[in-house]
C-alpha cells in the first residue's frame, strides 16, 4: 500500500507539517522584527538591555546570573529539543523512518548535507581560531524551510515535503550529537552522575509500563537542572527526556489517543511553533549593523557560513540523492523531478534556528564573532530560501505521461 495512505490522512506528521509551516512564517517575522529593533536608534539599546537583563541568582557557576537570553536559549529551547526528540522517536518507532528502507535516503542525504557544508566552511575560513564554527552551516531549520515550501502549495509534491521533513529530523539528530560532543568543554562528574541516575529512574518507569506523563516531565525538569550544572548544554536534556517517554506503536493510526508520546507531542507543537521558536528568533537574530560595511559579508566567518549553507547544503543533499538513485541504494522522492529535488536541496540551506544556536556555542566569549555568525546565517538562509523557492516555483511538474523525460525521476509512486 502507498506510504501516505498507510499512515492515514490525519497523521501526526501531516498535522506537524501544517503547524510548522505557520510557525516558519512567524519565525521569519520574528527575525525581521529583531533586526528592526536592533537597528532603530530609539529601540536598539532597549532591545539588547532586555536580553541581558538579570532575572535572578546564578543556578550554575558556568553562566553566572541568569538573564532573559539564557532562559530562552537554555530553558525554553530545551522544550524545543524535547519536541525534536519526540518527533525523532515517533518517526523511528512508528513513522516515516520505521524501517531501514525508509531511512536510507534521509540518513544519506542528512549526513552528506552536514559534511559538505562543514568542509566548505573550513575551506573558506582556513580553520584556526574560526575552526569551532565548523558545525554552524551543518544544520537545517525545519520550521523555516517548511514555511517556504508551504508558500508553493500544490507546486511542491507531498513526497518532497516528507523528504524535507525526514532529512531535517535526521539532521536534528546529528545537530544534537554535535552539541553534546563538540561543544562541551568541561564536565561536572557529580552532576553527570546525578543526571544519569535520573535517566535510569525514567527508564525503569518506562519498562514498568508507567504511562502517565507527569512523572516523566517532573524527572525531565530535574534532569535539565543536572545537565545544566554538568557543562553539557542543557537542551540535550530535552532530547534525553523524549527518548524515555513511552510510545504505543499503532501502524496506520499514528495519532493513538492513549500514546503518551503522541499526546505530549501534540500538546507541545503549538507552543513550540508559535511561541518558543519565534521568541528564540527574536532574541538571537538581532544584530546591529551600525558601522558595518557590505564588505563584512566577505569576511572569512560570515562568508564561510553563508557559502556552507548555500553551496555546501545543496551540493551534499542533491549529490547524495542522485548517487543513491543511480546506484540503487535508495529511490528518490516520488512524483518529483530532479529540478524539484534540487530546489528542496536548496531549501535545506536554511539553517536559521539551529545555526544561530550552534554559533552561540562556538564563540561564547566573542560577541563580535557572534554578530558575524548572525550575518552569515541570515545571508546564507535568505539566499537559500529565495533560490529554492524560485527553482520550485518555475520547475516543470512531474508528468505521468512522460516517462522518457530526462528531467523525471521515474521513481516509484508513493502518493
Amino acid at each position: 500500500m502507498a506510504a501516505t495512505t498507510r499512515r492515514g490522512g490525519s497523521s501526526a506528521l501531516r498535522a506537524f507539517l501544517k503547524s510548522e509551516a505557520a510557525g516558519g512564517i512567524l519565525l521569519i517575522a520574528a527575525a525581521a522584527l529583531a533586526m528592526l529593533f536592533a537597528n532603530l536608534p530609539g529601540l536598539s539599546a532597549e532591545y539588547f538591555h532586555l536580553l541581558h537583563l538579570e532575572t535572578g541568582p546564578a543556578i550554575s557557576p558556568k553562566y553566572g546570573p541568569m538573564t532573559v537570553h539564557l532562559w530562552i536559549n537554555d530553558a525554553l529551547m530545551a522544550v524545543f529539543f524535547l519536541l525534536v526528540g519526540l518527533e525523532i522517536k515517533r518517526e523511528f518507532v512508528d513513522g516515516q523512518l520505521a524501517s531501514w528502507e525508509d531511512r536510507r535516503l534521509p540518513v544519506a542525504a542528512a549526513a552528506a548535507g552536514m559534511v559538505a557544508p562543514a568542509l566548505v566552511y573550513l575551506g573558506i575560513t582556513g580553520g584556526g581560531p574560526l575552526a569551532p564554527g565548523w558545525a554552524i552551516p551543518a544544520a537545517t531549520d525545519i520550521a523555516f524551510a517548511i514555511g517556504v515550501l508551504a508558500l508553493l502549495g500544490s507546486r511542491a509534491p507531498a513526497s518532497l515535503k516528507l523528504f524535507l521533513t525526514t532529512v531535517a529530523i535526521v539532521d536534528d539528530m546529528g545537530a544534537v550529537a554535535i552539541i553534546a560532543l563538540a561543544y562541551t568543554k568541561s564536565l561536572g562528574s557529580l552532576a553527570l552522575a546525578a543526571g544519569a541516575l535520573v535517566l535510569v529512574v525514567m527508564h525503569v518507569l518506562n519498562r514498568s509500563g508507567v504511562m502517565r506523563l507527569w512523572p516523566y516531565l517532573l524527572l525531565g525538569a530535574v534532569l535539565w537542572y543536572f545537565v545544566f550544572l554538568s557543562g553539557v548544554h542543557a537542551t540535550v536534556a530535552g532530547v534525553l527526556t523524549a527518548m524515555m517517554i513511552p510510545v504505543k506503536a499503532s501502524p496506520g493510526t499514528p495519532d493513538a489517543q492513549d500514546s503518551p508520546l503522541h499526546i505530549l507531542e501534540h500538546a507541545l507543537a503549538p507552543w513550540v511553533a508559535y511561541l518558543i521558536v519565534p521568541l528564540f528568533g527574536f532574541a538571537n537574530a538581532g544584530v546591529s549593523l551600525a558601522g558595518m560595511s557590505p564588505g563584512v559579508l566577505l569576511a572569512p566567518l560570515p562568508l564561510g557560513i553563508a557559502a556552507g549553507l548555500f553551496i555546501g547544503k545543496q551540493a551534499g543533499i542533491f549529490g547524495s540523492v542522485w548517487i543513491a538513485a543511480k546506484t540503487g541504494f535508495a529511490a528518490p522522492p516520488s512524483r518529483a523531478t530532479w529540478t524539484q529535488i534540487y530546489g528542496v536541496a536548496m531549501l535545506c540551506g536554511i539553517g536559521f534556528t539551529m545555526s544561530l544556536f550552534i554559533g552561540g556555542l562556538a564563540f561564547p566569549d566573542s560577541p563580535e564573532l557572534v554578530d558575524e555568525v548572525k550575518i552569515g546565517v541570515l545571508a546564507g538562509s535568505v539566499l537559500s530560501a529565495i533560490a529554492g523557492f524560485l527553482v520550485l516555483r518555475f520547475a516543470r511538474p512531474w508528468r505521468n505521461d512522460a516517462p522518457g523525460d530526462p528531467d523525471m525521476t521515474g521513481s516509484r509512486d508513493q502518493a
